[in-house]
């Protein structure tokens, strides 16, 4: 057996209630577009997997996201909870980029579909949310992640609620 080297990796993140409450004064987009553009800091879960914001238009919403070996699971390939967790904030996101000020949104359900593996060797990976049906009580969305060469890894279903808090 070869020698184990322990490893650490930091996470940092701002609190993200006051944010949450700014959200809801902004339309979705608005408060996406000033994450992206660095007013607004991004969600703790962004640092978890190294997730950025790299597109946000109405009804779509784009990500990118690192894996590294700390999500790896116990068979030496990146967990399925890092492409549930990316799916789920490109659809939550892309429902997000259609919603007026004062509106919010939650995940009812996400169906995964793993079509090839991750590792660290694929790289930084994009997922693309594109709202299917936008409503003002459920939103429909689907989503997709690719490597580096275009090749798809995942897809997902999600519906999401849509509520005034």
């Amino acid at each position: 057996m070869s020698e184990l080297t322990q490893q650490t990796k930091t996470i940092s993140w701002v609190d993200p209630r006051p944010q949450a409450a700014q959200a809801l004064t902004m339309s979705g987009l608005d408060y996406l577009l000033a994450m992206m553009d660095g007013s607004i800091p991004p969600p703790p879960i962004a640092s978890h997997i190294n997730l950025e914001m790299l597109e946000a238009s109405p009804g779509i919403a784009i990500m990118a996201a690192t894996p590294d070996e700390s999500h790896y699971n116990p068979i030496g390939s990146v967990h399925g909870g890092f492409f549930a967790t990316l799916l789920d904030s490109v659809c939550g996101c892309a429902v997000q980029t259609t919603l007026p000020a004062g509106t919010g949104y939650t995940s009812l359900d996400l169906n995964v579909s793993f079509l090839r593996g991750i590792t660290t060797d694929t790289g930084r990976v994009v997922a693309t949310g594109r709202v299917t049906k936008p409503g003002s009580r459920a939103a429909f969305v689907e989503a997709d992640i690719k490597d580096a060469d275009g090749r798809l890894l995942a897809t997902a279903t999600s519906t999401c609620l849509v509520f005034k808090p």
